[in-house]
């Protein structure tokens, strides 16, 4: 009688042990789910266009149980709609307006994320006769010389700010020159349109690779110090904007600049084009890039 009422105990007690474990797996379950499940990242064409964030997005959804919609439009168009509150999280690539959204308290914890470089491209007779030159800024005054055909994006993305940048920077004055075309398209688009009027352009690389058989395009130009191209995370503020998804983007953000992450940048590319689309930069100095 004894050992049966010792066994009732002991059955007794793990079933009270079984209960508080698996009720406080529940209760850490619930903890770890996401209560605002949808993320909206604001990011540039060319991440979109080069099919990294097709790559990396399932992963990252799997990974953490959000939900990412992803809106593609200039870095420009990007942080404008982190300024309104529209974007939860931002993965662009023009440093210097960065750095303006970040001082102005729209944005916080900006990370190096990767890189590529910009190049010029243009159809294979080179009428302005380009090819080989080592310098963007002597590239770009020999096209206004010969008033060559140039596509420009005019979508104040951050290949568009580069583009403006090298013009000011060769003391080219654009306007009224009728050589001189704005497409107010994204990059791949962009890149279609100088393709069909063989003119040239200012192009990411990992987009021109990415649509390269497409095109009619020779790459003319690159190598150059300035032609590179850096690519930043910045999780919007939510102090700012309360409806912002503040989990939601620093579980991006970390993401994004996750050892596993990186090393899928790294190769990414590789195996279709001979050479990664990017290059990784989590925990480096934007002044050791390109070295």
């Amino acid at each position: 009688m004894k050992l049966l009422r010792n066994r009732k105990i002991i059955i007794t007690w793990i079933m009270a042990v079984l209960l508080v474990t698996f009720g406080a797996s529940s209760v850490f379950a619930a903890k770890a789910a996401p209560k605002q499940k949808n993320i909206i990242l604001a990011t540039t064409t060319s991440t979109q266009d080069t099919g990294l964030l097709d790559t990396l997005i399932p992963i990252f959804e799997k990974q953490t149980g959000y939900f990412v919609k992803t809106i593609a439009v200039g870095s420009g168009q990007a942080m404008a709609m982190g300024q309104k509150g529209e974007a939860d999280v931002l993965l662009v690539h023009s440093p210097d307006a960065e750095k303006k959204f970040v001082e102005e308290g729209y944005g916080f914890n900006r990370q190096l994320v990767m890189h590529n470089d910009f190049i010029i491209v243009g159809p294979a007779s080179d009428p302005a006769k380009i090819k080989g030159f080592k310098s963007a800024l002597e590239t770009m005054k020999t096209i206004a010389k010969t008033e060559s055909l140039f596509l420009s994006r005019g979508d104040k993305s951050g290949t568009d700010v580069k583009e403006k940048a090298l013009w000011k920077k060769a003391g080219i004055n654009l306007m009224g020159q009728r050589w001189f075309q704005e497409t107010g398209l994204g990059m791949g688009q962009t890149l279609g349109v100088a393709s069909e009027k063989k003119g040239y352009t200012l192009t990411d690389r990992g987009t021109y690779l990415a649509l390269k058989k497409h095109l009619g395009l020779d790459i003319l130009v690159e190598g150059d110090a300035e032609l590179l191209n850096i690519y930043h995370v910045i999780e919007v503020s939510s102090t700012k904007w309360p409806k912002v998804n503040a989990p939601g983007a620093k579980a991006f953000a970390d993401f994004m600049v996750s050892k596993k992450t990186q090393e899928i940048i790294k190769t990414f590319g590789v195996d279709k084009y001979g050479s990664p689309l990017f290059f990784p930069d989590a925990g480096k100095k934007v002044e050791d890039l390109g070295k």
